[in-house]
């Protein structure tokens, strides 16, 4: 406790209380969980939009020449996928049903099997709509292919529906990202986070703009209203694959390496698991024995200070001289004060007190 707890207990304790409340430490597990998914949402979304845009960028110009995504266009994207993703993500408020999940273990890698079924599983169709549109677009829409050696060079209608596809995906996915941990709701509580509704909103009312009034600025050509709605449908089409991906088994995909938790049996003692235990074992007991030596340190201190502002008292350091001040008085006489012993190892044979 903050205010009730004593010195020792404070400075041996791992949590101070400063409102002596114990629902303190229910908000802060809570809250501490809210921050650990905030950045799984954020790696996921992140990792996911990386990944699509640099496999696009790289196979886009190996077969057509030229990347179907321009340096504008990804700056863009990264403005997206950094900026504003993080504003949004990382705004969710935290509810209590995140204390009902269990807690995750310190060396628990990041990034989870979920969240790797996730990415792979969205990168995937991700690029599997944007390769169709390089390639197929002009003669699904019948308009004009924007990657010829006479059109790579200018703004086309081809260019700016594969832009335009590729960022409605990317807001789409955003909402799946809201959810990291299997949940087929990504809707849930999406009214609580005013943040994310206006960064979502704000983010498409912009790329309109980029789309209809930028021109050569961003390599892309005004849209009509058909193509607007097949660019948005294909972004819509995430949330339904999304709900896909949930059904694929999450064992399916390998673990990554947990930091420390590798067990090796000894040469001399085979059997893995008595091994294992005795660390565990091992470990319990050290971590004790530092709980302790950590309370015998704070009384340790306590006392110390207590003995020094003792001894800077007057009363105190005067008391502590007078056995030096009654030695001072009977050095010169033949027998010591009362109270005091004699030493006989002198060798002229004297009594003097020691």
């Amino acid at each position: 406790m903050g205010i009730a707890g004593t010195d020792v207990a404070k400075e041996a304790s791992d949590i101070i209380l400063t409102d002596d409340n114990f629902k303190s430490i229910v908000k802060a597990v809570m809250w501490g969980r809210n921050v650990y998914d905030s950045i799984s949402k954020f790696l996921q979304f992140q990792l996911t939009v990386n990944l699509v845009a640099i496999v696009v960028a790289f196979v886009g110009a190996c077969v057509v020449q030229v990347s179907p995504l321009t340096g504008t266009q990804l700056l863009w994207v990264n403005l997206i996928m950094d900026s504003f993703a993080s504003l949004a993500l990382a705004t969710e408020p935290p509810t209590e049903d995140l204390l009902k999940r269990k807690p995750y273990g310190r060396t628990k890698p990041l990034i989870s099997r979920t969240m790797i079924r996730n990415i792979l599983g969205h990168a995937i169709f991700q690029l599997a709509v944007l390769f169709v549109l390089v390639f197929l677009a002009d003669d699904f829409f019948d308009i004009e292919d924007g990657y010829l050696e006479t059109t790579r060079c200018k703004p086309t209608m081809h260019s700016s529906v594969v832009f335009n596809t590729f960022v409605m995906l990317q807001l789409f996915n955003e909402i799946n990202s809201r959810k990291v941990h299997g949940e087929r709701n990504v809707f849930g509580a999406i009214s609580q986070n005013p943040v994310f509704i206006g960064i979502m909103i704000g983010t498409f009312i912009v790329q309109i703009l980029i789309i209809e009034f930028t021109g050569k600025a961003f390599h892309v050509a005004g849209l009509g209203w058909e193509e607007w709605m097949w660019c948005v449908f294909l972004g819509f089409s995430e949330l339904l694959w999304g709900q896909l991906v949930l059904t694929i088994p999450k064992t399916s995909f390998p673990k990554l390496c947990r930091f420390g938790t590798k067990e090796m049996p000894l040469p001399m003692e085979p059997d893995g698991p008595k091994d294992s235990k005795a660390r565990l074992l091992w470990i319990r007991g050290l971590t004790r024995l530092q709980h302790q030596i950590r309370v015998v340190n704070a009384f340790r201190s306590v006392i110390d200070g207590r003995s020094q502002r003792a001894i800077a008292s007057p009363a105190v350091f005067n008391s502590l001289l007078a056995p030096v001040r009654t030695a001072m008085i009977y050095d010169d006489e033949d027998y010591p004060p009362m109270g005091e012993s004699v030493d006989m190892d002198h060798d002229d044979g004297s009594e003097k007190p020691r």
